[in-house]
């Protein structure tokens, strides 16, 4: 189905919603790429060394390259935009195609975020016109409501950070669970010798430097574990609030009343309004739409609504579009202060 045809049907649909084309460049230093997902994310990109030895790559996401041109060109305020062009990027399934051809269109530097939600959304499903497809379903997720879940669970500090760090790491995250239900990293007797380590350092010269670090700022860390253990009876269950969270999923126009429902029976201060959600029916045209909070652990950078759209065509379900909220990604790309972002981006590879 992939053609120049359906392409530019797509990106005139897109125009006409008010956003502006730009080129993006199609190298970018890997190192923005390796810092947002970690060296084991080299093997699936195409690098190389310049002539001054700098390390490059072709781009495997758009996005960031679009994030980048937002940052390095000193751009302020909100910037309606869209663009096409391909990502390159290796696959572990050989069947895959190294070459991704994209439409992606976002809002950056906007503050309205809910409205903004809603004409991302709205945009894909004007772009989807130009799809022929029998039947599909919209995922939609946000990752803001597991992160205020985290926030009221009874644990350490550290253990809401690392949970929130690690939700889109699933098998990563599952093996965290494991440990809050099992304890295995909590050893009484290796607790009891680090307390009395720190009663003797503390005694000690605070401004000796240990491993780059002074005394006094080791000890500072080391008051807060102490003082903020993991309670051993109350890891199976906040294990078990978790997985029940994850589990939740019906039709959107349900999601409000779903969620409210579990935090009413867990004893958790949260309330949810069905206005929260970028979309309130369960059925937009041909495509059923679901609300999943399992749903948004593919990229590391969400950081609230998140959707995919899948549809059938010739009885293949084919995945052609996904987007969401990214509000931290320029700030972890460089710039000094948080600059809301919310994209999507149209596959036609198929």
């Amino acid at each position: 189905m992939k053609s120049k045809n359906l392409s530019d049907k797509i990106l005139r649909s897109v125009k006409s919603k008010g956003f502006k084309y730009i080129e993006l460049p199609s190298v970018i230093e890997t190192n923005h790429i390796v810092q947002r997902s970690g060296e084991s994310f080299r093997k699936f990109i195409f690098s190389f060394t310049d002539q001054t030895g700098n390390e490059l790559c072709l781009r495997p996401d758009l996005t960031i390259a679009s994030c980048l041109r937002y940052l390095e060109n000193n751009l302020k305020g909100k910037e309606k935009i869209f663009y096409n062009g391909q990502a390159y990027r290796k696959s572990q399934n050989k069947k895959d195609s190294i070459i991704r051809d994209q439409v992606g269109f976002e809002i950056i530097g906007s503050h309205d975020e809910k409205n903004d939600d809603k004409e991302i959304i709205n945009t894909s499903l004007k772009s989807l016109k130009n799809f022929k497809y029998t039947s599909g379903i919209i995922t939609i997720g946000n990752i803001e409501i597991f992160n205020l879940l985290i926030s009221k669970l009874d644990i350490p500090k550290r253990w809401k950070l690392r949970l929130s760090r690690h939700f889109w790491r699933e098998n990563y995250f599952n093996d965290l669970l494991k440990r809050l239900e099992t304890n295995s990293d909590v050893d009484p007797t290796i607790v009891e010798v680090d307390k009395k380590r720190y009663l003797r350092m503390l005694k000690e010269d605070q401004s000796t430097i240990v491993a780059s670090r002074t005394l006094k700022e080791i000890l500072e860390r080391f008051d807060k574990k102490i003082k903020d253990p993991r309670r051993a009876r109350i890891g199976k269950n906040i294990s078990k609030i978790i997985k029940e969270f994850l589990k939740i999923k019906c039709p959107i126009n349900k999601a409000a009343k779903e969620l409210n429902k579990f935090f009413r029976k867990n004893k958790i201060n949260l309330v949810v309004d069905q206005n929260y959600f970028p979309l309130s029916k369960k059925k937009i045209s041909k495509l059923n739409v679901v609300f999943s909070t399992a749903f948004g652990r593919q990229l590391e950078y969400y950081t609230g609504m998140v959707f995919r759209i899948d549809i059938k065509s010739k009885s293949k379900t084919i995945n052609c579009c996904n987007g969401g909220r990214y509000d931290k990604l320029i700030s972890d790309l460089g710039s000094k202060k948080q600059i809301p972002a919310v994209g999507a981006a149209l596959n036609l590879n198929f």
